[in-house]
């Protein structure tokens, strides 16, 4: 259940603590708690000190640089006009926040306490007193029941996201109760605890020039937060820096102990990935996330790594592997028919482009949850073949007789085999080779796909599947843009195919209705890129989200990834299991690296390895 805008530059920035409070005080028939786990208890009792992974005594100080891709527009990242400014959140806090070595555990922030009944009905938190915006005024109920409103009148994602709160309003004086539309959801306190809280008294107010805001449009006035940061300095489209708050209100919160080490933290903009690699190396930004294989085996072998003031790592982690796939858009009525969707992996050489393109790094995607229990294995049994029993007219007949494998390629009589496969589900699906061109036998119309892309360096991997698909007599295209029009023309599902990324976390629940569910399809901006209407699918995701024990939950997450799979909605690319990453040798890192994620906002400034660092490449 990954919260909406978590990242990893800024998961642990944004994590809090809730103070001890009086055991044994009831709301709801519910007892306070300062923290709340999907399943089982939390790892952290109300008196702890700090999270394992951080360590207490980090300095304060220096200047953290980043680099991001493309441009922005706005300073607003909560609706969907333009696109918000790396790091935007970091100067909002949340009523609750998770941790980063539990994979379902979420501690209070602005809210010091939460209490539910026992069937989930309802939610209340309890507001801590001494919350304050960073003009010095309250954070009040007030301002949580406006952000609720807010969110949901202004981004699509939003309304979705908290479509289950029938209603939210004040029931104490620093209390705020939110009230579901059904019962037995467990998720829907945590969830709602995840909402971010935003100024009534500013958004209702004016600006410089006396003009009043407006929470729908796009806005470059630095807007007021509550959290850790406040924004420095915008260069619009080029940079954004954040200076930390040194009267921060929840400074001394345990979860905080440890965290937000860094002065300034400031983000750098670049046109795309080689050219930010380049800045890199000329010591314009201290971190990097490496995304590619070939930059990762080739493009660091420059002095300063060599001399040590640069240093590779690879971090693993606990986290599902995310599915990064080429989607299909069935909006589109190509791509209706499950046989032409599964011509398309037929048709994709993974193992070709691994040991030519991606140095043998990556393997293949097979699950929506690879490398977790939630991973669909062998055929289905027990608590999982129970559950898709009650869906068996509505799914593939293979869910239930064989086990999912994509196609395997790498030598030329491996893909002639695939690509005839490949061309006999077009033939059954209706689709025929006429001079050169597949066309629809019915209509004559030819067999066209236009790849949507945001990444330059993305076309030397879409070039070789190209080729095939042209073997096939499919006229593929790539139409690169800029970040600005990827996402308007993503929000709005204006493409053909694209490449999306799919996180999961290891307890999923209702994000689940906002990938896959029916309702989700035609909403503007939501996570359904896809565009899937499938009943069974909908079915299955409640299974998820009204699971009432752990057993429950991964049998339902192993069936709904073995439907998707089945029904080839994508064509699974690729994954490492590791995190690589490049950064100058100024910073102090914890002994203990977090189980889900990296997280910069743990580090701190060593004026010592500093030192040390020669200027320069």
């Amino acid at each position: 259940m990954p919260s909406p805008i978590r990242r990893i530059a800024m998961a642990a920035a944004l994590a809090m603590f809730a103070t001890p409070f009086a055991a044994g005080v009831q709301a709801q028939d519910g007892e306070w708690k300062h923290g709340s786990s999907l399943f089982g208890d939390v790892k952290y009792p109300a008196d702890f000190a700090h999270f394992d992974y951080v360590n207490p005594d980090a300095p304060k100080g220096g200047t953290f640089r980043q680099s991001a891709t493309g441009t922005f527009d706005t300073l607003n990242p909560f609706n969907i006009k333009g696109t918000p400014a790396a790091g935007s959140a970091l100067i909002y806090d949340s009523l609750m926040t998770n941790s980063m070595d539990e994979p379902s555990s979420e501690y209070g922030l602005i809210a010091e306490a939460m209490s539910y009944p026992p069937d989930y009905s309802s939610v209340t938190f309890r507001l801590r007193p001494e919350a304050r915006w960073h003009d010095g005024e309250p954070i009040t109920v007030e301002d949580v029941i406006w952000s609720l409103d807010a969110l949901k009148k202004t981004h699509p994602f939003y309304n979705a996201y908290y479509r289950n709160i029938v209603s939210a309003e004040k029931t104490g004086d620093n209390e705020v109760t939110f009230t579901f539309d059904q019962t037995g959801n467990r998720e829907l306190p945590q969830i709602t605890g995840q909402l971010y809280v935003l100024p009534k008294h500013y958004w209702e107010g004016t600006d410089a020039k006396g003009n009043k805001r407006d929470f729908a449009a796009s806005t470059l006035e630095p807007p007021l937060g509550s959290g850790p940061y406040r924004i420095k300095e915008v260069k619009p489209g080029r940079s954004i820096s954040y200076a930390r708050v040194p009267d921060y209100w929840g400074a001394d919160l345990a979860v905080n102990v440890g965290q937000n080490n860094f002065d300034e933290m400031r983000y750098e903009y670049f046109r795309d990935m080689t050219i930010a690699l380049e800045a890199f190396k000329a010591d314009q930004f201290d971190f990097r996330v490496e995304n590619s294989a070939k930059r990762w085996a080739t493009g660091y072998d420059f002095p300063a790594m060599k001399r040590g003031d640069v240093v590779l790592e690879e971090f693993e982690t606990k986290n599902a592997e995310p599915m990064q796939a080429f989607v299909f858009n069935l909006r589109r009525t190509k791509f209706q028919d499950p046989r032409v969707r599964q011509a398309f992996n037929y048709a994709f050489d993974f193992e070709w482009l691994n040991a030519n393109i991606f140095y043998d790094q990556y393997q293949r995607t097979a699950s929506f949850f690879q490398n977790s229990e939630l991973a669909a294995t062998g055929l289905p049994e027990g608590r999982e073949l129970e559950i898709l029993e009650t869906v068996r007219d509505q799914v593939p007949p293979e869910v239930f007789t064989k086990v999912y494998e994509n196609p395997v390629g790498g030598d030329t009589r491996q893909v002639r085999k695939n690509l005839r496969e490949a061309a006999g589900l077009l033939k059954e699906a209706g689709w025929e080779v006429k001079n050169g061109a597949l066309v629809n036998v019915e209509t004559g119309e030819p067999f066209t796909v236009e790849f949507l892309n945001d990444q330059p360096d993305s076309e030397r991997v879409l070039s070789p599947y190209i080729q095939n698909l042209e073997r096939l007599g499919i006229k593929a295209t790539i139409r690169t843009v800029d970040t600005s029009q990827y996402r308007n023309r993503m929000d709005n599902f204006d493409f053909d195919m694209t490449t999306s990324m799919f996180a999961q976390s290891l307890s999923p629940g209702n994000e689940q209705r906002d990938f896959w569910g029916s309702a989700a399809a035609d909403a503007p901006a939501s996570r359904n890129v896809i565009g899937i209407k499938n009943p069974a699918v909908d079915a299955l995701v409640d299974e998820i989200i009204f699971a009432k024990d752990r057993e429950t939950l991964v049998a339902a997450s192993k069936a709904l990834d073995r439907v998707l799979l089945w029904n080839h909605y994508l064509v699974p690319e690729f994954h490492t299991p590791v995190i690589r990453t490049a950064r100058w040798n100024r910073f102090g890192l914890p002994e203990i690296q977090p189980d889900y994620g990296v997280s910069p906002s743990l580090w701190w400034w060593d004026a010592e390895k500093a030192a040390g660092v020669k200027q320069g490449s």
